[in-house]
């Protein structure tokens, strides 16, 4: 006999995946020019140009048998010094490269993270909106979810509702900034409130309460905003890290976790990482990726193409009456549904090609994601559409 948990997740895909689906399904009907879809996070920009030269240097190699063997569990050493000594550079931290465990990409960073921390009876605590995985991998590791509601005014951390969920149970909590679905990027003001937070219930409690900061869209942000690293504010920090949208490399798998070496029991940790890593099966991350993200830790992606995105679909809808929050960081905006039902919202927006995801799985069921990682001439066809469903709702709500 199955498990009755693994069939559910895998007999029902992720909302943003079914989107996915449906849309290339009726791009096929109807003709691609037909359908405008904001559904999936997945980096149109290319990836820079030392990508390619890394993997054009390294398929140069004669001798293969390091590009494509395996490294050691927790990652090549080569490579986790040279990422330690680019976060230290970066942040003025102290790790070493046994505080790094480089990963199958950001979603096996936490989960390794989630699985390592948990033992039973353990709560985490996540702001919504939130990435909907956060709840599958929690559960997976056998810990309690719970979500704090936002700010509505900024999508930013309502820090009483935050406190008010930590209790003796609560191993820690998920932060993710830039912010997806939101696109926004936590203040230093919200985050030393959150910090302090769990400094006086980890006193409180008499148990760390550890941090877990969630970083695939670091890189992107607009006009100067600056996103904080969280290891500087807290000790019991631990960072995970994607190179999917940094190096637009999502399909590559490649990430890793930083360990604060300011944390409690930092080598315990340390070892529970890699005791969870073996234990999911999630070592030697992609040999050749490891070796291609050293060459290239300094590489930033192309910030203008993504803005330009930003900023024509952002003015765009609040001209037409659309309410949302301005997004500093990441390629999401997050848009209040007209009439509060996103999944109502949603559904209608088919009729007019527009594949948008409805907020539920957020934690925010009054709101839809658009995804503006696409085409800046896919946004521009896409106007009218999004135009015309508001005046049907418009219409709808007058009469």
């Amino acid at each position: 006999m199955y498990n009755s948990k693994m069939h559910e997740l895998g007999s029902k895909r992720s909302v943003i995946r079914e989107l996915f689906e449906f849309g290339k399904k009726r791009a096929a009907e109807v003709g691609a020019d037909k359908v405008y879809d904001f559904s999936l996070g997945n980096p149109n920009v290319p990836a820079p140009e030392c990508v390619r030269e890394a993997i054009a240097e390294l398929n140069a190699m004669k001798d293969t048998t390091l590009l494509h063997g395996y490294t050691s569990a927790q990652g090549d050493a080569g490579v986790r010094k040279d990422v330690a000594e680019y976060i230290n550079e970066r942040f003025g931290t102290a790790l070493t490269a046994d505080s790094i465990y480089m990963t199958v990409g950001a979603a096996a960073a936490l989960t390794i993270c989630l699985n390592a921390l948990t033992v039973e009876g353990d709560e985490f605590v996540t702001v919504a909106p939130y990435f909907p995985e956060y709840k599958v991998f929690t559960e997976a590791a056998g810990a309690k979810f719970k979500v704090a509601p936002m700010r509505r005014e900024d999508f930013s951390v309502d820090a009483g509702a935050l406190s008010a969920l930590i209790n003796e149970h609560t191993k820690g909590i998920i932060l993710n900034s830039p912010n997806n679905p939101s696109g926004v990027v936590y203040s230093e003001a919200c985050i030393k409130e959150v910090c302090a937070i769990l400094e006086s219930k980890s006193k409180e409690y008499g148990h760390p309460i550890y941090l877990i900061s969630d970083e695939p869209y670091r890189e992107l942000v607009y006009g100067g905003v600056e996103v904080k690293y969280l290891m500087n504010y807290y000790a019991n920090t631990l960072v995970c890290y994607s190179y999917s949208k940094s190096l637009s490399l999502p399909g590559e798998r490649i990430g890793y976790i930083a360990v604060s070496n300011r944390a409690e029991d930092e080598r315990g940790i340390y070892a529970a990482i890699c005791g969870a890593g073996r234990a999911l099966g999630y070592v030697c991350a992609p040999s050749m990726m490891q070796y291609v993200v050293r060459k290239c830790l300094r590489a930033k992606p192309d910030i203008e193409a993504y803005r330009a995105n930003r900023d024509l679909v952002y003015n765009a809808l609040t001209e037409f009456g659309y309410e949302c929050v301005r997004p500093d960081g990441a390629f999401y905006l997050f848009v209040r549904a007209p009439g509060g039902d996103s999944d109502e919202f949603c559904e209608r927006a088919k009729k007019y090609g527009l594949l948008i995801v409805p907020g539920g799985d957020f934690g925010a069921p009054e709101y839809a994601r658009i995804a503006y990682c696409v085409s800046h001439d896919m946004i521009e066809r896409s106007l009218p559409a999004f135009r015309e469903l508001m005046a049907e709702y418009a219409e709808r709500l007058q009469g």
